[in-house]
This record gives structure tokens, C-alpha cells and sequence, in this order.
């Protein structure tokens, strides 16, 4: 996961709280000492780190426990409330909702601007808007063509002119156009380094366009040196909120997210990959809540709806409801997962999952499963897959032959099939009541 060492350190730490026996001021101590240790490897900046543990340390030292909470419970909900204010508090939407609404993108050259335009994009037309991108990157040679390519990849329309040299032309050019959409992403050149002439021709241009939105785009390798240029790209045009690109594999992430948190220009989004579809709001709670293994429901179902419509989900709720279930039902279900993203990242996000510290081989084992059971029933007939039951010993050999997938992962599927069936039933008789569910749930359901 992202801040994958700090994640494993802060949930090491909360395993020490809920096994202690009592929570007393060496307890405390020793906490504060495990959370120091964590943020300074994530390259938080010192003084910062300080700051916080300090206020974790008061707090859990002066205030008793609300009505219903242990202090363990209590003193674990102070380290997330803490970090979530120390991430920027509230989760801070765009401003795009009106018509023809503009995102400007700035920063340094390599930051990961033009990527990051399609990443946006791709975001607000699942949403339902009309998109458009616009270049204005006249420095970099390949910069336009790579806006092309990344618009034509998740079907955008893209405006570029690559024999005018003067953005503020190109964009009056295209400006009447440009009014035919909900939202246009503008993607701004960068430098090696902030300099005079950039500050001057992003003041033009930012001066012409009246973003709704200056989104600063700034890689999590540059850790605590993001603090330094949020605050200068805030003083040249008014930044409105931050995007953090490369946050997958670096240990610097947590200064850059950090460092961009206290300059008061909030996170938006964050890159998680480098896939299109690697790239979520920035939510300091749910972030927390996976980075503490608590999960984050809300991430959740964002990417549910994205994956399945209202009507599919509905359909999938009846047949449920009416105990009808086939390998078909299954197969859906196994698409859904895929459009989600990786097995492991949705793990983080369920809660109490991501506190299994299940090894990367496990999961990456079942990503692969899935894989070969979707080829094994994309060469399965109609009837096999309505009525699993009918497939015997001589169907899994043709299945097999035919789908390349080996009679032992055919058979796993079928097993796959008759637990999950049993699970429906299950759901089928205790649906109304959430209590009976959960006994019926206990001892039996185990994670393979």
C-alpha cells in the first residue's frame, strides 16, 4: 500500500495498546516513542512530528474516556483523530460544479502534470461530465503529443497547437470551443526549477483563464521540499489545493503529504499507481483508517459504484434475496472486483482487514486465481455455467484443454462456487437481522 513501512509501524503500535494490560503514562510513552520513530522514517519533517506526538501525549494523558469507550479504545481514537488534523482534517472537494468550470494543473517539470490530466479526466467522466483538455505546455517538445495520447487512450478531446508559442493565444484560439464543455483541464508547462520567467507566464495565463481551480502537482519524492514549493506556487497564483502523484513505493510520501498539509493548501487527490484509474480524493480519514488497518468504507463504495450500476447492484440483490446463484452471478461479481482495482488495495480499504498483515504473496496469489478462472468460464457452455452442478470429471478436462487452466484451478473454482452459494443461503436467512448474521458468521468464515 502506499506509506506501506509507516502503515505496518503505526499498526504495530496499536497491536502494543489493545494487548497491554492497563494504559498508563509509560504505555503513553512508549506509544509516543513507536509514532516518532514511524514519521521520521516516512521523512516527516522533525519539528512537525514533535508537534504532534505532543498533543497526542496531553491529550491522552488529561482526558477520560467517553461514555462507552475503554481507555485502550480511547487512546487509540486520539492517535487517528490526531493524524487525521495532522493530514488536513475534512476531506476538501473541487469547486467544478458549475458549466464550463476550469482545473488548471502547475508545477515542475517531471512533477507528472500531463499524466496527471488524464488521470482527472478519466475521474470526472465517470462522473458524467462533458471533458476537455487543453495544452499550453509550448516548452517541453513532447509535451502535446503526450496530451494527445493521453486523451485519445480514455476518449477526451484534446486542444493543442504546436506551432504557436504563446499559451495566451493558444488558449484564445480555442476559447469558443472550449466553452462547449463542463469541465476543461488545463496542463501548464513546468521547469527544472521555479524561476522568474515561469512565475511571469503563469501569472498571464492564470490571469486569462480564471481557473475555478490551480491545482499544484507535486511528485511525494520530493518529501518535506514540497512545503517550500507549495508555498511558492501558492504566492505566484493562488494555489487552491495540491495533487500528490507517485505516492505508490516511496518513503518520502509522508513528508510530501505533510509538508503540503500545513501550508494550508489542501490534498485533493493522490496517485496511487500508474495505471489511469490509480488515482483517488484525498481523504484524511479514510487515509488514516487504512493506514491504521481500520479500513475506509467510503473509498469503498466510490469505487463500487464505479464499478457496478445501480440496476446491476439491485439485480445482484435480488437474486441474493431469492437464493439463485450460478457461476454467471459469480462471474459478474469477479468483473465488479477487477474494474475495483487490486485485491490488496481493496483489502485496506474493509475494515479490520488491513490489521491481517497478510503477506503480498497471499494476495497476489489470488489476483492471479481470479485471472485464470475467468478463463476457464469465458470456455464453459451456457448450461455449465447456469447449472454448475452438472460439470463433472470429463467437462474439467475439456474445460481445461480450452481455456488453458488446469484441472486443479477449475475444480478450486467449483469450490469457490458451492461456499459462496452456502454463503447466500446463509444471507438468505438472516438478512433481516444483522445480530442472527453475525453468529451464524462466527467461527465459520475464515480468510484462505
Amino acid at each position: 500500500m502506499v506509506l506501506e513501512k509507516l502503515s505496518q509501524s503505526l499498526k504495530g503500535t496499536l497491536s502494543k495498546i489493545a494487548s497491554a494490560l492497563f494504559v498508563d503514562e509509560k504505555l503513553i510513552n512508549e506509544l509516543i516513542k513507536e509514532i516518532q520513530k514511524a514519521l521520521l522514517q516516512a521523512d516527516v519533517n522533525v519539528t512537525l512530528v514533535f508537534d504532534l506526538t505532543k498533543k497526542i501525549k496531553e491529550r491522552a494523558l488529561k482526558e477520560e474516556p467517553p461514555r462507552g469507550l475503554t481507555k485502550k479504545e480511547h487512546l487509540i481514537n486520539i492517535v487517528y483523530e490526531e493524524l487525521v488534523k495532522f493530514l488536513g482534517g475534512e476531506k476538501q472537494e473541487l469547486n467544478v460544479e458549475k458549466k464550463n468550470a476550469k482545473i488548471m494543473l502547475i508545477g515542475l517539470f517531471g512533477s507528472g502534470k500531463t499524466t496527471t490530466a488524464g488521470k482527472l479526466a478519466k475521474y470526472f467522466l465517470k462522473r458524467g461530465k462533458k471533458v476537455a483538455l487543453l495544452g499550453l505546455d509550448i516548452h517541453r517538445p513532447a509535451a502535446m503529443d503526450q496530451l494527445a495520447q493521453v486523451g485519445k487512450a480514455i476518449n477526451v478531446p484534446v486542444f493543442i497547437d504546436k506551432k504557436e508559442k504563446n499559451p495566451v493565444k493558444i488558449y484564445e484560439n480555442f476559447e469558443t470551443e472550449l466553452k462547449k464543455y463542463d469541465l476543461v483541464i488545463v496542463d501548464t508547462a513546468g521547469r527544472d526549477a521555479l524561476s522568474q520567467d515561469l512565475i511571469t507566464e503563469l501569472k498571464k495565463v492564470n490571469e486569462l483563464i480564471k481557473p475555478d481551480e490551480n491545482l499544484l502537482v507535486i511528485s511525494a519524492d520530493i518529501g518535506q521540499a514540497a512545503q517550500k514549493q507549495a508555498q511558492t506556487f501558492h504566492e505566484t497564483c493562488g494555489i487552491t489545493g495540491v495533487i500528490v502523484t507517485k505516492m505508490d513505493g516511496t518513503a518520502k510520501g509522508g513528508g510530501a503529504l505533510s509538508a503540503c498539509a500545513v501550508t494550508g493548501a489542501p490534498i485533493k487527490f493522490i496517485g496511487v499507481g500508474e495505471k489511469v484509474d490509480d488515482f483517488e480524493p484525498f481523504n484524511p480519514k479514510g487515509f488514516v483508517g487504512r493506514m491504521l488497518g481500520m479500513g475506509d468504507i467510503e473509498a469503498l463504495l466510490e469505487k463500487a459504484k464505479e464499478a457496478v450500476t445501480e440496476e446491476e447492484a439491485q439485480d445482484i440483490q435480488k437474486k441474493f434475496l431469492k437464493g439463485d446463484f450460478t457461476l454467471i452471478d459469480l462471474y459478474n461479481q469477479m468483473e465488479a472486483m477487477s474494474k475495483m482495482g487490486s485485491l490488496s488495495k481493496l483489502m485496506e480499504m474493509i475494515p479490520g482487514m488491513g490489521q491481517l498483515q497478510l503477506p503480498k504473496e497471499t494476495l497476489e496469489v489470488q489476483e492471479d486465481k481470479l485471472k485464470k478462472w475467468k478463463h476457464a468460464m469465458n470456455s464453459m457452455t451456457k448450461k455449465e455455467l447456469e447449472e454448475p452442478e452438472t460439470i463433472d470429471s470429463s467437462r474439467i478436462e475439456r474445460i481445461s484443454k480450452g481455456s488453458g487452466v488446469s484441472a486443479s484451478d477449475i475444480r478450486d473454482l467449483i469450490k469457490q462456487y458451492r461456499q459462496s452459494k452456502k454463503l447466500v443461503k446463509m444471507l438468505k436467512g438472516g438478512i433481516d437481522s444483522p445480530e442472527k448474521l453475525m453468529k451464524k458468521f462466527k467461527g465459520k468464515m475464515k480468510f484462505k
